[in-house]
């Protein structure tokens, strides 16, 4: 570990082997930094804090702290951070509350840019990015490789789908299903997420399967859940289809973002 002389850490506090905490930090007694996690400068980190390997957190970052719901009274919640992660300036995450099952988590290598919040309870896949001001409120749900514009707000028990993309500056009011764009002041579907999926590696077959099936599932007659079913008996085979499908018939607190709504 290499420790500035202006930081403080708490009695208490694991420190794993090759980390760097740097000038004027605050690690707290009951934080776990595993190795190689870099504390650039001027960094809080309290609570029950588990910061995953390799992960880096930049200025002025507050992690740990309090979560800021007024119905939280103290109770011995958590927040867990994966491996690989940065977390760049002014970036606050809160840990669990007794309301939204005690934990809050980032997973690993997610990338959240300078002053994005993850409010109390939230759950964040794999790889999700972040962008500047970004901000979820409590008990969100966000799949592996979703990305969220910058400055966007999404409300309470939204669930964002893997790989779904959501434009800068949207209100994010209702469930967006995976692989979907999503875009506005309070968001609509503007078709699928092309650009992602690409860039994640999807072949040809899977974005004529997901073509499809989004035109099924949120351009056709009938219940919503119904339409998700069907699609996932026209496509058996097709595993980002399945992924969709059960994704919107397992429902939500939410309703669903859909094209066209105002």
């Amino acid at each position: 570990m290499t420790l500035h002389p202006t930081a403080i850490v708490a009695d208490g506090a694991r420190i794993g082997t090759g980390a760097v905490i740097g000038p004027y930090c605050l690690v707290g007694a009951e934080v776990e930094l595993a190795e190689d996690v870099e504390l650039v400068s001027h960094v809080a980190v309290a609570g029950r804090t588990l910061v995953g390997a390799g992960t880096r957190v930049w200025p002025f970052a507050s992690i740990g702290h309090q979560p800021q719901d007024l119905k939280y009274r103290g109770e011995a919640s958590r927040l867990e951070i994966g491996a690989r992660c940065m977390i760049r300036e002014h970036v606050t995450v809160n840990p669990g509350t007794q309301g939204g099952g005690m934990l809050t988590r980032i997973g690993d290598g997610c990338l959240l840019m300078a002053g994005a919040h993850v409010a109390h309870d939230c759950r964040l896949g794999e790889g999700v990015v972040m962008a500047n001001a970004a901000t979820l409120a409590g008990h969100v749900e966000v799949g592996d490789f979703a990305v969220i514009g910058g400055l966007s707000a999404v409300h309470q028990h939204v669930r964002i789908g893997s790989h779904a993309m959501i434009g800068g500056m949207s209100g994010v009011e209702k469930d967006v299903a995976p692989f979907c764009s999503a875009v506005g002041n309070r968001a609509v579907l503007a078709g699928l997420n092309l650009v992602g999926m690409k860039r994640r590696g999807f072949g040809r077959a899977d974005l004529q399967a997901l073509r499809a099936a989004y035109d099924m599932i949120f351009q056709g007659d009938g219940q919503l859940a119904a339409r998700a079913q069907a699609v996932a008996a026209a496509f058996p085979d097709s595993g980002p289809v399945q992924m969709l499908a059960t994704f919107v018939a397992a429902g939500s607190a939410r309703s669903f973002c859909t094209p066209g709504e105002g």
